[in-house]
């Protein structure tokens, strides 16, 4: 990967949804030189997939929490975070290092069902216990970091 490949990522990362032209412009390339790419960048798993982003409360997801999951002595990590992932109220999973082996983001319609989803999450074989963290408002969320490394 080189610079110029780094300058597209970035671009991308601010406008995922960018032509190849708007992208050649912005970099100095024709379309098809990145498309070329583009198409590398995607098939070596640099580039993983593309989303829309979507506000939660515009979709009935007002709470958000930030959940760490310490294991209990026995737990399999793998086995929890598999666990984990089968809940649709989690959002994201992050291996940590600390007291937790895991903080989860969690997005519900209502605290009520935050309420209900915790006690989900502390039933899960190797949870021993959980601390949570209400968010009350987002600043900023999903920032592409485009720093470049040397």
């Amino acid at each position: 990967m080189d610079d110029l490949d780094r300058r597209i990522i970035n671009e991308l990362r601010l406008n995922g949804r960018a032509t190849y032209a708007e992208l050649g412009r912005q970099v100095g390339l024709s379309a098809s030189a990145v498309h070329e790419r583009v198409g590398k960048l995607e098939s070596s798993g640099v580039i993983t997939g593309y989303h829309a982003t979507v506000d939660p409360s515009s979709i009935g997801l007002g709470v958000t929490a930030l959940v760490g999951i310490q294991p209990s002595d026995n737990a399999e990590d793998n086995e929890v975070a598999v666990k984990l992932g089968e809940l649709v109220e989690v959002e994201s999973c992050w291996a940590v290092a600390g007291d937790e082996a895991f903080v989860v983001k969690v997005r519900v319609p209502t605290v009520d069902e935050l309420e209900r989803t915790l006690g989900r999450l502390r039933r899960i074989d190797g949870v021993a216990r959980t601390r949570t963290t209400v968010v009350l408002s987002t600043r900023f969320e999903g920032r592409p970091n485009t720093a470049t490394a040397e």
